[in-house]
C-alpha cells in the first residue's frame, strides 16, 4: 500500500533576474535639455525557505519540481523604478536540510517554526542612466543590465527531531517499546521489517514534563551496501541526543550484535559515535534473576544497559529516568551538532523513480514511505 511519508526531494530552483535600468533623456517643450531620467530596474525575488509546523513530510513538494521567482521589471522614464520580482517561499517541516544536488554541499537548515532562510538571492537590478549623471558627463547615455538569475539543482532531506533515535534490528521490540511509553500506534507484527516508515511518540515524564522518541526500521548487517531497507533512515537520527540500542534477550550473542549495529551507524555517519548511547535488552518478561545475571556478563563494555520488557512493563521506569538523565547530562546539553556534505556517490533508491511517476514530469520522483505519526 502507498504511504505519504516523503523525506527526500530534489528540485530545480531559480530566482528571478534584476530589471534592466532605464537609459533615457528627459525632454519637454521649454526644456530641451532636461538631461538624463532613466530608473533603476526591479530587483529579482529570492527563493525562501520557510519552517512550518504544520507539515510533517515533504509530500507537498513531491511533483514540485521546479520552483522559479518573479524577473525584476525594467527602469522606466522620469526616474520611475521598476517593479521588484515576486519572491516565492518553500514552505518545509523543521528539521529540513538543504544541499546542492550537484556537489552535495550543505546549503541551510530549518529547525524552528517560522524560520526563514534565502535558499538563492535575486538578481540586482540595473541602475539607471540618472544615477551616472555626473559634472563632466550630465548625459550619460548608458545603464546597467540586471543581474542574472541564479539556478540551482537542491536536495531537500527531512531528518526528524527527536530526543531519543532507536536503533536495532528487525523484531527486536522498537515499535512495541514505543506503543508502550507513548500513545503513538506503530504497526506491529511478527515478521521482519514491520515498520516502514519513521515514528514519533511523545514519552511523558514525571512532573508534566516529556521528551520525544524516533522508531525507525531496523536495520541488518550488509546496511550500507543496500541490503533489508538500507541506511537511508537513519539520517531521522542524526540530531537526536540519545541512541538508545535495542538487542532482544533471545538473541545468540549480544555483544556481537551491539557491535554489528555499531558498526553500519559508523559507516553511515562517524559523528554518529559521539553520541551518547544506551543498551536495552528486550523481551526479558520470561527470564528470571539468575538468568538475568549470566547475561550480564555477556554485556558489552563501555556502555550501560537495562533489561526491560514492554509487554509487562518492566524496567520501563527504570528506563525513562536514565533516559531522562542523559538527555538532562550537562555534557550532553552543549553537544552541538555539525552537519556534513551530502554522500552524491551513494547510491539511493530515491533517485530512481521518474518511471513511477504517474504525472510524466521528467527528472527523478522521490519514493515516499509512509505517514510520520505524532501524539502529542
Amino acid at each position: 500500500m502507498e504511504t505519504n511519508f516523503v523525506d527526500y526531494v530534489k528540485i530545480y530552483c531559480r530566482s528571478g533576474k534584476g530589471g534592466a535600468g532605464c537609459m533615457h533623456l528627459h525632454t519637454a517643450k521649454y526644456l530641451p535639455k532636461g538631461g538624463p531620467d532613466g530608473g533603476d530596474g526591479g530587483k529579482g525575488g529570492d527563493v525562501i525557505l520557510h519552517g512550518n509546523r504544520n507539515f510533517w513530510t515533504l509530500l507537498h513538494l513531491r511533483y514540485q519540481r521546479h520552483i522559479f521567482a518573479g524577473d525584476g521589471q525594467r527602469g522606466g522614464e522620469n526616474k520611475s523604478h521598476g517593479k521588484d520580482g515576486d519572491s516565492v517561499t518553500i514552505e518545509v517541516p523543521c528539521g529540513t536540510v538543504a544541499y546542492d544536488a550537484e556537489t552535495g554541499e550543505y546549503l541551510a537548515e530549518i529547525t524552528e517554526d517560522g524560520q526563514t532562510l534565502t535558499l538563492l538571492n535575486g538578481g540586482r537590478g540595473g541602475l539607471g542612466n540618472w544615477q551616472f549623471r555626473s559634472a563632466t558627463n550630465q548625459t550619460p547615455r548608458y545603464a546597467q543590465p540586471g543581474e542574472p538569475a541564479v539556478e540551482r539543482t537542491v536536495i531537500l532531506e527531512l531528518k526528524l527531531l527527536a530526543d531519543v533515535g532507536l536503533v536495532g534490528f528487525p523484531n527486536a521490540g522498537k515499535s512495541t517499546l514505543v506503543s508502550a511509553l507513548s500513545k503513538a500506534k506503530p504497526k506491529i507484527a511478527d515478521y521482519p521489517f514491520t515498520t516502514l516508515e519513521p515514528m514519533l511518540g511523545l514519552v511523558p515524564y514525571r512532573d508534566n514534563r516529556s521528551f520525544v522518541m524516533a522508531d525507525i526500521p531496523g536495520i541488518i548487517e550488509g546496511a550500507s551496501e543496500g541490503k533489508g531497507i538500507g541506511l537511508r533512515f537513519l539520517r531521522h537520527i542524526e540530531r537526536n541526543s540519545v541512541l538508545l540500542f535495542m538487542i532482544p534477550a533471545d538473541t545468540n550473542d549480544i555483544r556481537r550484535d551491539y557491535e554489528i549495529l555499531l558498526g553500519e551507524l559508523t559507516k553511515y555517519n562517524p559523528e554518529l559515535m559521539d553520541k551518547q548511547r544506551l543498551l536495552a535488552i528486550t523481551k526479558c518478561d520470561m527470564l528470571d534473576d539468575e538468568l538475568i545475571d549470566q547475561m550480564r556478563a555477556e554485556l558489552p563494555d563501555g556502555i550501560p544497559a537495562l533489561f526491560i520488557s514492554s509487554v509487562t512493563g518492566q524496567g520501563l521506569t527504570e528506563l525513562k529516568d536514565a533516559l531522562w538523565n542523559i538527555l538532562n547530562d550537562e555534557s550532553n546539553r552543549i553537544q552541538t551538532f555539525t552537519h556534513r556534505n551530502l554522500d552524491i556517490s551513494r547510491p539511493s533508491d530515491e533517485d530512481d523513480y521518474e518511471e513511477n511517476d504517474p504525472f510524466g514530469h521528467e527528472g527523478p520522483v522521490t519514493e515516499d514511505a509512509g505517514d510520520v505519526e505524532v501524539d502529542w
